[in-house]
């Protein structure tokens, strides 16, 4: 499967990840959605979500619906 390509803006560290190290970065894919993959392997594999899928799960960590750690 080939890599998403991800806007100019480029990959970003979760402000959620606990040390620098440790991060999971996202991204937003230019054919819609978002990216995320592991900041210690950047040219390893990216999960990639459609863009409603990706809202559903901010907006439950959000409520605190999910836990956020």
């Amino acid at each position: 499967m080939a890599k998403p390509e991800i806007s100019a803006r480029g990959w970003y560290k979760s402000s959620y990840s606990a040390q620098a190290n440790d991060c999971v970065e996202a991204g937003l894919v230019i054919a819609g959605g978002m990216a995320v993959r592991d900041s210690k392997d950047p040219s390893g594999p990216a999960l990639v979500f459609p863009a409603e899928a990706w809202n559903v799960f901010v907006s439950a960590v959000k409520t605190g619906e999910l836990p956020n750690s």
